[in-house]
């Protein structure tokens, strides 16, 4: 379903809280489905340190349930099973919701980006979401 960004002009704040900190910013998405309205958050996260230590991904935000992360494509700064310092998705699925892990816990190796700007436009592809301006990530694709 198309999703569009209502606040493009969303700030970066500097969360110092997270050793050792990172910046942070994040986007509303609406979309409408059988007449409903639907909220979304997107999410980016860099390290004020560490240059591949990034995340970006999206929550669907329901009215009356718990938020549910449905991705997040984080940087290669660290092992993840066994993706060793590579790029990754982490997608929610039903198995492992229905294995009692959490929804987004499963992740896969990718060569799509190697940097957050390239991930963002990754996710706003796999999404489908607009209102936003993204820069591509050209070469990386095998």
């Amino acid at each position: 379903m198309s999703k569009r960004v209502t606040n493009p002009t969303a700030r970066w704040t500097k969360k110092p809280e997270a050793k050792p900190g990172h910046r942070e910013r994040n986007f509303t998405l609406e979309a409408v489905a059988s007449g409903e309205s639907l909220r979304f958050r997107l999410y980016l996260r860099q390290s004020l340190t560490r240059v591949q230590a990034f995340s970006c991904g999206i929550i669907y935000l329901p009215v009356d349930a718990p938020r549910l992360t449905l991705a997040r494509y984080n940087g290669g700064s660290h092992i993840h099973e066994d993706i060793r310092f590579s790029p990754h998705i982490h997608r929610a699925s039903s198995e492992v919701i229905a294995a009692g892990r959490r929804p987004d816990s499963a992740a896969t190796k990718t060569d799509r980006y190697n940097s957050l700007e390239g991930a963002l436009a990754c996710l706003v592809e796999d999404f489908n979401v607009s209102g936003l301006y993204t820069i591509p990530q050209i070469g990386l694709l095998s």
